[in-house]
């Protein structure tokens, strides 16, 4: 029988990591997070690249960013505005939960 073994990353919104961390996790470059956070794709705490310090929503952002770039070819751009509409749409959602019922 095989085995298959699945790797991830637990990601807690309390979590502070560096520059170094978050492209270990997206498996990209440096120049690469810093060109998100230009664009307002990446918030971060601090003044320097090297003292940036970021959350673990953020480096969950950063992952999603990575895979959308990846697959769909997209400009960090286009990166922007898809992660933009998809954090509106699960916020309608999460609206529409939260209402009750129509009689």
């Amino acid at each position: 029988m095989k085995q298959d073994t699945v790797t991830g990353i637990v990601i807690d919104e309390r979590m502070e990591l560096s520059i170094r961390d978050v492209c270990r996790a997206c498996g990209s470059t440096s120049e690469w997070v810093v060109e998100l956070v230009r664009e307002g794709v990446l918030d971060v705490e601090g003044t320097d690249s090297e003292q940036w310090r970021f959350s673990g929503a953020t480096l969950s952002r950063a992952i999603r960013a990575r895979r959308l770039q990846h697959e769909l070819d997209l400009s960090l751009h286009g990166v922007a505005l898809v992660l933009g509409l998809m954090e509106e749409i699960e916020s309608l959602r999460q609206q529409l939960r939260r209402q009750p019922p129509s009689p």
